[in-house]
């Protein structure tokens, strides 16, 4: 996979300012993608990153890399527990979640738009997307806003101002291990 569309589409969650990032890359051969992943995850593991595969279709990948550690404090607050429940997902560490998220997007079946619990969205943007049908939303960018409209227009000029800095910096030949950082900085 390439790293360059690493740093493009997921630059925010590699500096700790989100909790995770989904992307569809090219995949040619899933042993070769599998692989790929695991390679990464050994090289990131340090940093509290991991990167897992979402979903295959014939010649992509849809890869979902995340923090843990973040993702768990996100499931724990008690609007994204109430959600999630109410979704029909198992509680538990967040990998029972993430296993529930991944056979929903599997099935193909209607798209789960709970996952931007699991991106680091605001539960009350993820519950008005789901109850509005994505309509009569307040503003939009990195996803759509129902709750606090200037916070999230903070986010989003941090997450590119953070995108811009990150592939300018890749470009120049900083190695992604430089980019990654160790942990998170808390909320983005």
């Amino acid at each position: 996979m390439p790293e360059e569309m690493i740093v493009r589409y997921c630059a925010p969650t590699l500096a700790g300012i989100k909790t995770g990032s989904l992307f569809s890359c090219p995949c040619g051969s899933r042993e070769r993608m599998l692989g790929d992943i695991r390679e990464f995850n050994r090289r990131f593991r340090e940093k509290g990153l991991v990167m897992l595969a979402a979903r295959f279709s014939e010649k992509r990948a849809l890869l979902y890399l995340f923090r843990p550690g973040r993702l768990a404090e996100d499931l724990r607050d008690r609007r994204a527990a109430v959600m999630l429940e109410a979704s029909g997902y198992e509680p538990g560490c967040v990998y029972r979640p993430l296993a529930d998220l991944f056979g929903r997007l599997r099935k193909r079946e209607e798209f789960p738009h709970e996952i931007g619990l699991f991106l680091g969205y605001p539960p009350e943007d993820v519950k008005g997307f789901m109850e509005n049908r994505a309509a009569n939303c307040k503003a939009a960018g990195m996803w759509k806003v129902y709750g606090d409209m200037e916070a999230a227009r903070r986010v989003f000029v941090k997450y590119k101002k953070c995108t811009e800095l990150y592939t300018k910096r890749y470009r120049s030949g900083c190695s992604l291990e430089l980019l990654a950082v160790t942990g998170g900085s808390g909320k983005g």
